[in-house]
């Protein structure tokens, strides 16, 4: 009786699971159909490039913004050609560079030749305020877009939106915002009314998690903090944002893939869900 009983029950298990397997045949995973996901090279700061593109393989993520640690700011064309061959054939695309700081005239000639040589239309840049009007005269010169990064309470130099926008307002309309959803957060600001009242400007986002709204907070992995990632992934569709969104990992800078992995896989999941 009790074999009966047990292979009764094993025959019913087994075609409920094929039943489920049947069905789990047709569920389509989105990801992001909206926005792309990527990462920021700084996530990856103790690591070199071959071994960066080791781990964004593992995770399948094939969007990266180049800082220079990785591609150094005296690389030669040759140099930048060898870069771009082996993201490309590790199917990862340097979308854009930086963060590139700038505290004098020479640091934004510099930094402008990079941005020429690699071939890029865009970079993230952190110029000194003074340096504004001459960097918009270089963005006219040279033809490319450049989105200022927010740094939030940690500096005085553009720490959301809103201080980006107050100073490029009259500027050349090039001259965009790289809004850090995570700092935003931590200089009490609201990454959904910012994403809101200024998608016209925000040219490309990083995006973190963290354990408080102040500037105490710090980098957490994505769905263990304070951040309503949902919400915001609801406004970037609202706002018809098809950008980058790019993880910038703070935490655990020599073992960066395990928070890394999690806070991917949780944004992927947090776009699935919201469909």
């Amino acid at each position: 009786m009790k074999k009966i009983n047990f292979i009764t029950l094993f025959s019913a298990a087994a075609l409920l699971l094929g039943t489920c397997t049947a069905s789990a045949q047709f569920v389509t995973k989105h990801g992001s159909e909206d926005f792309k996901i990527g990462v920021a090279g700084f996530s990856f700061r103790n690591f070199n490039i071959d071994e960066t593109l080791k781990m964004m393989k593992q995770m399948g993520v094939k969007y990266m913004s180049v800082k220079d640690f990785h591609l150094p700011m005296n690389s030669t064309a040759e140099q930048m050609e060898a870069f771009k061959a082996k993201l490309a054939a590790a199917d990862v695309n340097g979308y854009i560079l930086g963060p590139i700081y700038m505290n004098s005239k020479a640091d934004a000639d510099r930094a402008f030749e990079y941005v020429k040589r690699y071939g890029a239309d865009i970079f993230i840049g952190v110029p000194a305020y003074e340096l504004l009007p001459y960097v918009n005269e270089k963005i006219k010169e040279y033809n490319v877009r450049m989105a200022i990064h927010t740094h939030g309470p940690d500096t005085q130099t553009f720490p959301d939106a809103a201080d980006v926008m107050a100073h490029i307002k009259d500027l050349d309309p090039r001259i965009g915002i790289c809004i850090d959803l995570g700092h935003t957060a931590r200089f009490g600001a609201s990454c959904v009314n910012d994403l809101k009242k200024y998608k016209d400007r925000i040219y490309d986002i990083h995006i973190k998690d963290e354990t408080e709204a102040s500037k105490a907070g710090q980098t957490w992995e994505m769905g263990r903090g304070i951040m309503d990632i949902p919400a915001i992934v609801k406004t970037l569709r609202k706002i018809g944002y098809t950008g980058v969104v790019s993880l910038e990992f703070e935490k655990d800078g020599k073992n960066p893939l395990p928070g890394v992995a999690e806070s991917i896989g949780y944004l992927r999941g947090v776009c699935d869900a919201t469909k």
